[in-house]
Protein backbone atom coordinates (compact mmCIF):
# COMPACT_ATOMS: atom_id res chain seq x y z
CA UNK A 1 0.00 0.00 0.00
CA UNK A 2 1.33 3.47 -0.28
CA UNK A 3 2.33 5.52 2.28
CA UNK A 4 3.14 9.38 2.96
CA UNK A 5 5.26 10.72 5.48
CA UNK A 6 3.50 12.13 9.17
CA UNK A 7 5.12 14.30 11.93
CA UNK A 8 3.31 14.91 14.90
CA UNK A 9 5.29 17.85 17.25
CA UNK A 10 4.00 17.89 20.75
CA UNK A 11 4.93 20.96 22.66
CA UNK A 12 8.21 19.28 24.59
CA UNK A 13 9.00 16.58 21.55
CA UNK A 14 8.33 15.24 18.09
CA UNK A 15 6.04 12.06 19.55
CA UNK A 16 6.41 10.36 15.78
CA UNK A 17 8.50 11.08 12.18
CA UNK A 18 7.80 8.47 9.43
CA UNK A 19 6.05 6.94 6.69
CA UNK A 20 2.25 5.34 7.17
CA UNK A 21 -0.29 4.03 5.38
CA UNK A 22 -2.93 6.11 7.35
CA UNK A 23 -3.71 8.56 10.26
CA UNK A 24 -6.86 8.78 11.78
CA UNK A 25 -7.31 12.64 13.42
CA UNK A 26 -10.04 14.20 15.92
CA UNK A 27 -10.96 17.06 13.86
CA UNK A 28 -12.63 19.95 14.72
CA UNK A 29 -15.73 19.24 12.45
CA UNK A 30 -15.20 15.42 13.45
CA UNK A 31 -12.98 12.24 13.00
CA UNK A 32 -11.71 12.37 9.89
CA UNK A 33 -8.80 9.60 8.25
CA UNK A 34 -6.04 10.63 5.86
CA UNK A 35 -4.74 8.14 3.35
CA UNK A 36 -2.07 9.08 0.58
CA UNK A 37 -3.08 11.87 -2.14
CA UNK A 38 -5.42 13.55 0.48
CA UNK A 39 -6.88 17.24 -0.73
CA UNK A 40 -4.90 19.67 1.21
CA UNK A 41 -6.77 21.29 4.14
CA UNK A 42 -5.37 22.37 7.40
CA UNK A 43 -7.92 21.61 10.33
CA UNK A 44 -7.73 22.05 14.62
CA UNK A 45 -7.69 19.49 16.59
CA UNK A 46 -9.73 18.59 19.36
CA UNK A 47 -9.35 16.05 22.47
CA UNK A 48 -9.27 12.67 21.23
CA UNK A 49 -6.94 9.99 20.18
CA UNK A 50 -4.42 10.04 16.93
CA UNK A 51 -4.11 6.64 15.25
CA UNK A 52 -1.14 6.10 13.36
CA UNK A 53 -1.48 3.22 10.98
CA UNK A 54 2.02 2.23 9.90
CA UNK A 55 1.46 -0.98 7.80
CA UNK A 56 -1.17 -3.51 7.81
CA UNK A 57 -2.24 -4.72 11.91
CA UNK A 58 0.52 -2.20 13.29
CA UNK A 59 0.32 1.03 14.51
CA UNK A 60 0.07 3.66 17.42
CA UNK A 61 -2.17 5.72 19.37
CA UNK A 62 -1.00 9.20 20.48
CA UNK A 63 -3.31 11.65 22.78
CA UNK A 64 -3.51 14.93 22.17
CA UNK A 65 -5.41 18.03 23.75
CA UNK A 66 -5.64 20.87 20.67
CA UNK A 67 -3.42 21.87 18.32
CA UNK A 68 -4.02 21.65 13.91
CA UNK A 69 -2.96 19.74 11.36
CA UNK A 70 -1.54 20.70 7.88
CA UNK A 71 -2.92 17.48 5.00
CA UNK A 72 -1.15 17.48 1.55
CA UNK A 73 -0.99 14.70 -0.73
CA UNK A 74 2.62 13.65 0.45
CA UNK A 75 2.57 14.69 3.86
CA UNK A 76 0.62 15.54 7.18
CA UNK A 77 1.97 17.71 9.94
CA UNK A 78 0.14 18.09 13.34
CA UNK A 79 1.25 20.51 16.04
CA UNK A 80 -0.25 19.62 19.17
CA UNK A 81 -0.66 21.92 22.14
CA UNK A 82 -0.37 18.93 24.50
CA UNK A 83 -0.02 15.35 23.93
CA UNK A 84 1.38 11.73 24.96
CA UNK A 85 1.89 8.44 23.87
CA UNK A 86 -0.90 6.45 25.00
CA UNK A 87 0.60 4.26 27.30
CA UNK A 88 1.91 7.49 29.21
CA UNK A 89 -1.93 8.77 29.67
CA UNK A 90 -3.60 7.41 33.07
CA UNK A 91 -7.06 7.82 34.32
CA UNK A 92 -5.78 9.71 37.15
CA UNK A 93 -3.58 12.75 34.06
CA UNK A 94 -7.19 12.70 32.63
CA UNK A 95 -9.54 13.35 35.73
CA UNK A 96 -6.88 15.74 36.69
CA UNK A 97 -7.19 17.96 34.03
CA UNK A 98 -11.21 17.82 33.78
CA UNK A 99 -10.97 19.22 37.53
CA UNK A 100 -8.85 21.79 36.31
CA UNK A 101 -11.23 22.70 33.48
CA UNK A 102 -13.94 22.44 35.62
CA UNK A 103 -12.46 25.24 37.95
CA UNK A 104 -11.31 27.39 35.58
CA UNK A 105 -14.98 27.44 34.25
CA UNK A 106 -16.31 27.93 37.46
CA UNK A 107 -13.99 31.05 38.40
CA UNK A 108 -14.91 32.84 35.08
CA UNK A 109 -17.63 35.43 34.65
CA UNK A 110 -16.57 35.11 30.43
CA UNK A 111 -19.66 33.49 28.73
CA UNK A 112 -16.99 32.66 25.96
CA UNK A 113 -14.85 30.76 27.99
CA UNK A 114 -17.19 29.19 30.00
CA UNK A 115 -18.72 27.62 26.82
CA UNK A 116 -14.78 26.51 25.76
CA UNK A 117 -14.25 25.16 28.75
CA UNK A 118 -17.50 23.15 29.38
CA UNK A 119 -16.46 22.30 25.62
CA UNK A 120 -13.16 21.12 26.67
CA UNK A 121 -14.78 18.93 29.46
CA UNK A 122 -16.97 16.96 27.42
CA UNK A 123 -13.70 16.04 25.09
CA UNK A 124 -11.84 14.92 27.89
CA UNK A 125 -14.73 12.87 29.27
CA UNK A 126 -14.66 10.90 25.72
CA UNK A 127 -11.56 11.29 25.89
CA UNK A 128 -11.52 9.02 28.83
CA UNK A 129 -14.24 6.97 27.83
CA UNK A 130 -12.15 6.53 24.63
CA UNK A 131 -9.33 5.12 26.10
CA UNK A 132 -10.77 3.12 28.62
CA UNK A 133 -9.58 4.53 31.30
Amino acid sequence: MATFQFDFVGPERTLYSGQVEAVQLPGSEGEMTVLPGHAPVITSLKVGVITVTEHSGAGKRIYVQGGFADIGPKAVTVLAERAAPIEEISPATIDQEIEAAEMARDATQDPAKREELNSQIVQLREARFTLNL
